[in-house]
């Protein structure tokens, strides 16, 4: 190898993204803050996107889903109150240390379950496309709680 030529990897295999380098050039909502750390922009992601959201005390989105890709949500800080279902007519809350799974085309909405304490998750989808499809959905009043039963883990 000449003194000139880079090794094979050294710019185009590991990536580390400092977080205070995120990018905030994402889809906003307000009382929420999204950051894009891993996207085809960024480093090349063709099947995944990654990033942070940051919701204030009470805020939450609209009803949407996002079209054939799976998300997950991994809750760092606070109570996530997910809503899901043609009515959003299905309930449950998440931790920090939980994660949260999204199927494709699934009605959801995501409500930060606390009045005064912001909520932190880490997201991250299954292709590098921001895709959010907005539905104008008139949501039940009084949501079932579900609690996840493990298929493979049962007690």
């Amino acid at each position: 190898m000449s003194a000139h030529h880079e090794p094979k990897w050294k710019h185009d295999g590991v990536r580390v993204i400092p977080g205070d380098t995120l990018d905030p050039n994402t889809a906003q909502t307000p009382g929420m803050d999204r950051k894009a750390a891993i996207n085809h922009a960024r480093v090349g992601a063709q099947k995944i996107w990654a990033g942070t959201v940051a919701i204030q005390p009470d805020a939450k989105t609209g009803a949407h889903h996002h079209g054939a890709l799976e998300s997950v949500i991994y809750v760092v800080r606070g109570k996530a109150r997910m809503r899901w279902g043609e009515r959003l007519e299905f309930m449950a809350e998440a931790n920090a240390g939980d994660f949260i799974f999204i199927p494709p085309y699934v009605p959801h909405q995501e409500i930060n379950g606390s009045p005064d304490e912001p909520l932190e998750c880490v997201l991250v989808r299954s292709d590098n496309e921001a895709v959010v499809v907005n539905l104008d959905i008139e949501p039940v009043e009084k949501p079932e709680r579900v609690r996840w039963i493990d298929p493979i883990h049962k007690s």
